[in-house]
């Protein structure tokens, strides 16, 4: 953020041009909307701060926030929704000095201390109102808890609830800070109420350099410089003298090497003169005073000292005091017990008076608990006693389980991470798992312009709602009409740069100029804005847009007909080169010699023919009209050419005819069956084999060979049929013609009797006939009358069947209260038996399980009672 927003101060403004205007500039030449533009003048405001300033820091975040305001940009980092000039707020006033929404930040504020306290509370502490404390969620000062905001402040916090107003900054009171300047130099701000910290105290005041030789006027924010000459104080050894350029603070140690004995002056070395005092690693072992011991020490300046081993002395546990001995004499022991307290605090050493140290480890055997009090067993006192169960407690978090094995309780804080997605929906929390909301994404993304002169930063994931910064910088693209020297430059933008709207001017072939806009090329279009842009832009056009030619020229002028006729000139566009026919009709005769030629007045190309004489137009029309003549022999099709001289050829079309019988088709060319006689053509149409066709009296075809007309004395025919009596018990064979004989005589045509029924009945029945027809008669009412019952049984099932389904349903609806209730009770005795048994079979099962942990540590126990008795 510090390096963007840098980039923005530290750049001057460019001087705005007065013919640059925005990408909805209007149509009118005339427009003048861009001389009311405002300038952009925070770098200017902040231009003499930043030229005497080392450290930028306070400064680029009032920037940074001036320009965010100034765009719309402003979020709350806890909703992240936008921050509104009406919205009361309240900002960090320690480090980030990030602006919050006031409802957000005093819910933030409650979650944290209510966490506090309910952490504090689960580990049996009372808290403190001092210890209570709720972090910014941005930089993560902590305020206490009487620090909660309540109110709605201005940046300086003098006024409270500052009302909107257009000409000032939005949540400032409009009046000068007035807060005291860092450092407590005595001065005070002299900025209006801002957003960010204060500025460096800019008041000009005389001060001396880091090591004092050079005496200046500096700002008072900045009084504390450099000469860039030699320090020349006094180092610390006393001899050398500092060779850094001035500094601030303290000299850095004497490096200058030298040869310098140790503390007894056996060893000389050559060492830095900050590292001259050094000891060696020879020890002294020269004589004490008592003359039988020597000096223990290592090297040393000082005298070696008293033999410790003189003077009073006392046996190796203090009970028993031994005076005048010799130092060489070893104490004797007292015989007791020597009573000193072991390292594990609780007992005291059981041995009799010894030389040397106390055992280490305690032996004695006491009753323990692990610590978290499931277990109790004798162990010695040295020996820690853990169980194996592991804590079912939620830890801080309280979406993780301690599982640590033997726990006493305090559990540790949950050391894994809580990697839920923050509210940015970009990033997850890396802080270890945690309760309550996870703090802000810390990150932040850069909007800039399409040149990326001008841009801000935003928090993370309030990216999407944001627009590109308005640039005042041109247009980098150079257009590439015939304008581009005089075309009006436009601002800094995304997507396709505006049109030329000159006027084109440019020339026919005609003389004339074209009048319309500029139709141009137009140059690539820069991608439209977009914070994640895709890696393959299929769309995205890389070339420029070719302008399109000049349409036809317009103008208007006076032509002539095609035929160049006298009062027939038109007025026509100029670019409209094609000849008019004045509307009369052309006349000409066509190749055909039989019509005219009908079309409207054209450009002809004449030529006359040798033959006739007869002058003709090559470009007339084809006569397309069909041939009208008669053909000779007539027949009924017409001439298949068009309209053509001289005589039409002979037909060549193939005609069908039938035979007499109709089992045959025979095809022939028209002018062949046509010139044949009527005679003729009756004798070709017949086919040489059976008439086939139908006698009309009887079912069998005609004897004879295909015929012209009725079929020859269909009363005759010779055909056997045969014939039976009424039962069909007796049958013969009679001639045909003696069937249709027999049915005239008994009154009935026989062309009314269908082919099946043909001879039936001709014969009389005898008496064995008419028994077998009793008997027959008899058997077909039985048979009759099963079907009928058969039948009724289907029709009674039919009926059934839907009054069934009736049935049911009037039944369904017809079961009674009790039996509901019945059912009801059933099944919620199943289920309670069900729970019963759920809940019994966990029971025991945890108490097996516990049995067994307690079987295994009691085994467990008896093991290392038998390797360590």
């Amino acid at each position: 953020m510090s390096s963007s927003a840098t980039s923005i101060a530290t750049t001057p403004p460019p001087p705005q041009s007065p013919s640059l205007s925005s990408d909805s500039d209007n149509d009118s030449p005339n427009h003048s909307s861009h001389l009311h533009q405002h300038v952009d003048l925070s770098s200017s405001i902040f231009q003499s701060y930043l030229s005497h300033s080392s450290s930028q820091q306070d400064l680029i975040k009032i920037q940074s926030f001036l320009i965010s305001s100034r765009s719309g940009a402003l979020s709350c980092l806890i909703c992240l929704e936008r921050i509104k000039p009406t919205d009361p707020t309240w900002s960090c006033s320690f480090r980030c000095f990030a602006l919050f929404h006031l409802l957000c930040i005093q819910s933030w504020a409650h979650q944290s201390t209510t966490l506090a306290i309910s952490r504090a509370t689960s580990r049996a502490a009372i808290p403190d109102e001092n210890s209570i404390v709720w972090p910014c969620p941005k930089c993560r000062v902590e305020y206490p808890k009487s620090q909660t905001p309540k109110n709605y402040y201005c940046f300086c916090g003098k006024l409270e609830d500052p009302p909107r107003d257009p000409w000032i900054l939005p949540h400032s009171c409009g009046e000068i800070c007035g807060n005291a300047l860092r450092n407590n130099c005595g001065h005070f701000c002299l900025l209006l109420c801002h957003p960010g910290p204060c500025p460096s105290c800019p008041k000009l005041v005389k001060t001396k350099c880091f090591c004092g030789q050079l005496e200046d006027v500096k700002r008072c924010g900045f009084k504390n410089f450099s000469c860039n000459g030699g320090c020349r104080k006094l180092l610390k050894c006393g001899v050398h003298r500092c060779g850094e350029i001035c500094h601030e603070g303290d000299c850095p140690p004497c490096r200058e090497e030298g040869v310098y004995r140790c503390q007894c002056g056996r060893v000389k070395m050559e060492r830095q003169c900050c590292e001259r005092y050094f000891r060696c690693e020879i020890a002294c072992n020269k004589i004490l005073g008592c003359g039988k011991h020597a000096c223990e020490r290592g090297c040393h300046e000082d005298k070696c000292g008293e033999c410790p081993f003189q003077g009073k002395r006392t046996c190796p546990c203090g009970k028993r005091m031994y005076e005048g001995m010799a130092c060489d004499v070893t104490v004797p022991l007292c015989g007791a017990t020597c009573d000193k307290m072991l390292s594990c605090g609780f007992h005291r050493c059981p041995e009799r008076c010894h030389h040397g140290p106390c055992i280490e480890t305690c032996r004695t055997v006491v009753t323990k608990s692990c610590r978290c009090g499931s277990l109790k067993k004798q162990v010695p006192c040295y020996q820690d006693l853990t169980c194996e169960r592991k804590c079912q407690k939620m830890r801080d978090c309280g979406r993780h389980a301690c599982k640590r094995r033997c726990c006493d309780g305090d559990c540790p804080s949950c050391s894994e991470l809580c990697d839920r997605k923050l509210r940015c929906r970009n990033h997850k929390c890396p802080a270890p798992c945690h309760r309550g909301a996870c703090a802000p994404c810390p990150l932040t993304v850069s909007i800039s312009c399409s040149c990326g002169t001008t841009h801000f930063e935003v928090p993370c994931g309030t990216e999407a709602e944001q627009k590109p910064p308005k640039c005042p910088k041109p247009c980098r693209i150079a257009p590439l009409c015939r304008h581009a020297s005089s075309c009006k430059p436009h601002r800094c933008h995304y997507g396709a740069c505006p049109p030329c709207r000159l006027i084109c001017d440019g020339e026919y072939p005609c003389d004339h100029k074209c009048k319309l806009r500029c139709h141009g090329p137009i140059p690539p279009p820069i991608p439209e804005f977009t914070l994640k842009p895709k890696k393959k832009k299929s769309n995205y056009q890389t070339e420029p847009t070719p302008g399109s030619p000049c349409p036809p020229c317009p103008e208007l002028v006076l032509r002539s007909c095609v035929g160049h006729h006298i009062g027939a000139e038109r007025m026509m566009v100029c670019s409209n080169r094609a000849e008019f026919s004045c509307e009369n009709l052309c006349g000409s005769p066509l190749p055909c010699g039989n019509h005219y030629c009908t079309y409207v007045c054209h450009a002809l190309k004449r030529h006359t023919s040798k033959s006739d004489g007869i002058t003709r137009g090559e470009s007339c029309e084809k006569c397309t009209l069909p041939c009208e003549k008669g053909r000779h022999p007539t027949c009924p099709h017409p001439c298949p050419l068009p309209c053509h001289q001289g005589e039409c050829p002979p037909c060549k079309a193939l005609i069908k005819r039938s035979c007499h019988c109709g089992a045959m088709v025979h095809v022939f060319e028209c002018i062949y069956f046509n010139s044949m006689s009527k005679e003729e053509q009756m004798a070709v149409r017949s086919c040489r084999g059976p008439c086939h066709r139908k006698l009309p009296n009887c079912t069998h075809l005609c004897p004879e060979k295909c015929h012209p007309g009725p079929c020859p004395s269909p009363e005759k025919c010779s055909k056997k049929v045969t014939v039976r009596c009424g039962c069909q018990t007796l049958k013969k064979e009679w001639l045909c013609q003696d069937v249709q004989s027999a049915y005239r005589q008994a009154g009935c045509d026989p062309k009314d009797v269908s082919r099946n029924q043909y001879g039936f009945g001709l014969l009389p029945c005898d008496s064995v006939c008419k028994s077998k027809v009793k008997i027959s008669d008899a058997d077909l009412q039985l048979r009759k009358s099963k079907l009928v019952e058969e039948k009724e049984p289907d029709n009674l099932n039919n009926v059934t069947k839907r009054r069934r389904r009736r049935q049911r349903l009037q039944e369904d609806n017809n079961i009674s209260t009790l039996q509901k209730i019945v059912s009801a009770i059933r099944r919620l005795l199943l289920l309670l038996i069900i729970v019963v048994f759920v809940t019994a079979l966990a029971y025991f099962g945890y108490k097996c399980l516990m049995w067994l942990s307690d079987w295994m540590n009691e085994v467990e126990t008896q093991q290392r009672r038998r390797r360590y008795p």
